[in-house]
């Protein structure tokens, strides 16, 4: 990849200025030949394999760091769905496993782990079922280890049994958690349409179909977004688009660069770049803010799935256009609890859970870092899921 100096140069002019980051570099490994007969078995493997495979990711990501001047926030590991790997133990509890996972991950020093994770959408293993009840235990006694299930896609439809219990396995994590303010639940996702390459957790889980090792790419720039944006205030919503495809283009040959780099320093293939507007709660680094330079007055107002809906797909497309290697989730997440702007939206009561619904059916994801209350019924959350698996399964999308 030929980067001109200029381009380094207006980089570096967004990372200073405008939140541009690489939000993560996540390492994933496939676990599938650390198979045994009982659960301390399988730790022990898997844990020597993290470890041997990532002892030296966050030395090349920070080597990275220093030669490009580029922040890599977050350097992570995603593994085989341990509701595979574990099939054949004799015992139902997976925690142990869990354990050995937070500890490798503690030990080579990366923030989170991802790939305490089941694949359920047309049905259930015992293997499966062991992994979810597993879940709250697991995701309450360990610190980096997060945890995904997948409940439908557009192939199979919704498994609306497992649904249920998710609700229930929901609740009983956060009240294990509840001193903590139920952190386990932001550590656990329920998808349809699951990707295998996704570097973001808590979503992230190493796919069967992934090679042995490999090294995917996180990209966020709703800040770089929003300052191209105010560079141009009379322009139309087609002349934005535009504006938005050249900064997404931009901003994935970074990401790809620097992943390239640290997967060849690693002596690895490299993966997929995922260009996701990911916000976080600093000023400037919204994608509400995004929608309020537009020209809506407030998140949640009429016409913000319309402009969610460009801003996705801009997005999307400059990244096809900056390289092939686009994967994982790609577009413009709505993390209410991450988003300065979303908040405020909130508090002015502009913005409510069904209009977040019909936002989820047009952005990267689904509902994203939404707080309920504790006295919400398991009924109640199994609607709200199966609401959203429903939008993923129609719409073909995760």
């Amino acid at each position: 990849m030929q980067i001109r100096p200029e381009e380094v140069l207006e980089t570096i002019g967004m990372v200073q200025l405008s939140h541009l980051d690489i939000r993560t570099v996540t390492m994933g490994i496939s676990l599938r030949d650390c198979c045994g007969g009982t659960s301390g078995e399988v730790a022990e493997k898997i844990y020597k394999k993290i470890v041997l495979k990532s002892s030296r990711l966050v030395e090349a990501a920070k080597e990275v760091e220093c030669r490009y001047g580029i922040p890599i926030i977050n350097k992570r590991i995603s593994v085989t769905p341990i509701a595979i790997v574990a099939e054949s133990i004799r015992e139902k509890s997976y925690v142990e496993i869990a354990r050995a996972m937070d500890m490798a991950a503690r030990d080579v020093g990366v923030n989170f782990i991802g790939g305490f994770s089941a694949l359920v959408q047309k049905g259930a293993t015992p293997g499966d079922r062991n992994l979810m009840d597993s879940i709250p235990e697991a995701l309450s006694v360990t610190e980096r280890v997060c945890s995904s299930v997948n409940l439908a896609s557009t192939k199979a439809g919704i498994n609306m049994d497992e649904t249920l219990k998710m609700a229930r396995l929901i609740k009983e994590l956060a009240r294990l958690t509840k001193d903590q303010n139920s952190i386990g639940c932001a550590k656990l996702v329920v998808f349809a349409n699951v990707p295998e390459d996704n570097p973001f957790m808590a979503g992230a889980f190493h796919g069967i179909s992934e090679p042995d090792c490999i090294i995917n790419v996180g990209i966020s720039g709703p800040g770089v977004v929003k300052s191209a944006i105010e560079q141009a205030p009379d322009a139309d919503l087609g002349e934005l688009a535009n504006i938005i495809k050249k900064t997404a283009f931009k901003i994935t040959r970074m990401g790809e660069m620097a992943g390239q780099e640290v997967a060849r320093s690693l002596g690895l293939p490299f993966g997929i770049v995922d260009i996701s507007l990911a916000p976080t709660p600093a000023v400037g680094d919204s994608v509400g803010e995004i929608f309020e330079q537009m020209g809506l007055e407030k998140c949640g107002t009429h016409g913000t799935t319309c402009c969610l809906a460009m801003l996705n797909d801009a997005v999307k497309k400059g990244g096809a256009m900056a390289t092939s290697n686009v994967g994982g989730l790609s577009g413009a997440f709505i993390p209410v609890s991450e988003d300065a702007s979303m908040i405020d939206a909130v508090k002015a009561g502009a913005l409510s859970l069904d209009k977040l619904e019909s936002m989820t059916s047009v952005c990267s994801v689904g509902l994203d870092m939404i707080a309920v209350p504790g006295t919400t019924s398991e009924e109640t959350i199994a609607a709200i899921i199966a609401d959203e698996l429903a939008t993923g399964v129609i719409n073909n999308k995760t």
